[in-house]
């Protein structure tokens, strides 16, 4: 008698990223196995940040594991309100992953901590008390948690189950991760780097996929080609002329590393004039030093790395924050956050945002309800904790910066895929840039796909 081979219901729930840029987060349910591949806060709208204070709709003390595909915010933010809510599991990613997850989680929930503090003291929170969204001291205790994972080795971890890490470019240490049921291949993307990155290695493909959780932050568009050297040194060649400054709000993590080495070498190479440059990030400059610790993840010497650190200002103190800004001279200065919601960089914009010599240089995506994203779209005021700032610097945006790969990326980083997909899932986008990669990848693949909703259940057999 043939014995017939066993089969396993998956269910993946949806608990984030649909048909929204922020808070990823996917649910699957097999066998006796539970895991939440990434586990990020949603960023932007209020309506999306006021779900960040609920708890999931799931039994986190059944969670076995939390996959990272890497570390930013938007997808480990989440964690330490998943350990208060009972999560004792494993937290699996890349050792550079759980660096950075370590240097953004302890720097983001300091941020809380100050803001909730602020809001008490000058009375301009509804809620009494206004409470931290989380503590330093829950970050830490999630940290305990953290396994690194080698990447491009497959983790057996039962007989019907096997996960694989693989690089994809976008930050240090970020990962696609495949996950094979029963011969059954579910991949998600995570966040998709760019081929041609000045600092990252080109991001390996998936070969086979049967079913696949695809990024589409910009599936509706192009970076355009512009020569970011040359529009730089527009600038710069401004803020000499008027004495100004040039201040340049970005991600602390890879983001902030790439500007300091354009800026290092469009210098060395005689491209733009010497101003003095300030990163005023500690976030970032702790991530930096990771550039010297996982040398095997990025293209850049020693030599390279070395020149550039001592060519740029790191400043250490909020102190020296404040001497930056009395500095009559011109300056450039790189700050977190990326999308102006919070960290060093208001202090810098409550200063010189009135200012008409003043330039503000936005360099990544901009979410929906964030500062960045009023600023690109020409607000007259800035409300910055509880106050109004008139906006009288010229403000521009740089897409050709972004870590993200575009619609023409998206489709080359598919390419390799033999097979056709049982079902594709296009997420981490905006509803329009979703909508419009659904579209073209229908037209180039003839796939089957699907715009997920907040929540929705979706069941397959393996």
């Amino acid at each position: 008698m043939v014995k017939t081979p066993k089969r396993y219901q998956v269910d993946i729930q949806i608990l984030g990223a649909a048909k929204t840029v922020t808070g990823s987060k996917y649910y699957l349910q097999v066998g006796d196995m539970c895991l939440l591949i990434d586990c990020g806060v949603f960023q932007g709208l209020k309506t999306l940040r006021e779900e960040n204070w609920d708890d999931l709709p799931i039994d986190v003390t059944a969670l076995d594991m939390v996959l990272l595909t890497h570390g930013h915010l938007d997808h480990v933010g989440y964690l330490p309100r998943l350990f208060e809510q009972g999560f004792r599991g494993k937290i699996l990613g890349t050792a550079p992953t759980l660096a950075i997850a370590k240097i953004i989680l302890e720097d983001s929930a300091k941020i809380h901590e100050e803001d909730a503090k602020r809001a008490n003291e000058e009375g301009y929170s509804k809620h009494h008390p206004a409470k931290p969204y989380y503590t330093l001291k829950t970050a830490q205790q999630c940290m305990t948690l953290f396994n690194p994972v080698q990447d491009q080795e497959w983790i057996q971890f039962q007989e019907y189950l096997s996960i694989r890490f693989n690089a994809v470019g976008h930050i240090l240490g970020a990962c696609f991760i495949e996950i094979d049921i029963n011969g059954k291949r579910f991949v998600f993307s995570g966040d998709v780097g760019r081929p041609d990155d000045y600092l990252l290695n080109p991001p390996l493909k998936p070969q086979w996929a049967d079913v696949l959780f695809v990024e589409s932050t910009y599936g509706d568009r192009l970076h355009d080609g512009v020569d970011i050297t040359q529009t730089l040194q527009q600038y710069i060649h401004e803020i000499v002329h008027k004495r100004g400054a040039l201040i340049i709000p970005s991600f602390a993590v890879e983001r902030l590393q790439t500007l300091m080495y354009i800026l290092w070498k469009g210098y060395v190479e005689k491209h733009l004039p010497y101003v003095p440059i300030y990163v005023d990030s500690p976030m970032g400059a702790n991530v930096l030093a990771l550039f010297e610790r996982f040398k095997k993840w990025h293209k850049l010497t020693s030599k390279e790395y070395k020149a550039m650190c001592s060519h740029i200002h790191i400043v250490t103190s909020f102190k020296e924050t404040w001497e930056v800004i009395d500095k009559p001279n011109p300056k450039i200065v790189i700050a977190g956050s990326g999308m102006v919601t919070g960290g060093r960089v208001l202090t810098y914009i409550k200063q010189y945002v009135d200012n008409p010599d003043t330039h503000i240089l936005l360099v990544g995506y901009q979410a929906q309800g964030t500062r960045g994203r009023q600023l690109q779209e020409g607000v007259h005021e800035l409300k910055i904790y509880g106050k109004y700032f008139p906006v009288k610097a010229k403000v521009h945006t740089l897409e050709g910066l972004s870590a993200h790969a575009d619609q023409h990326e998206l489709l080359d980083w598919l390419a390799d895929i033999k097979n056709i997909p049982e079902q594709v899932f296009l997420t981490h986008g905006e509803a329009a840039s979703c909508d419009a990669f659904r579209v073209k990848l229908q037209y180039e693949k003839k796939w089957h796909i699907t715009i997920p909703n907040q929540g929705q259940h979706f069941s397959f057999y393996a």
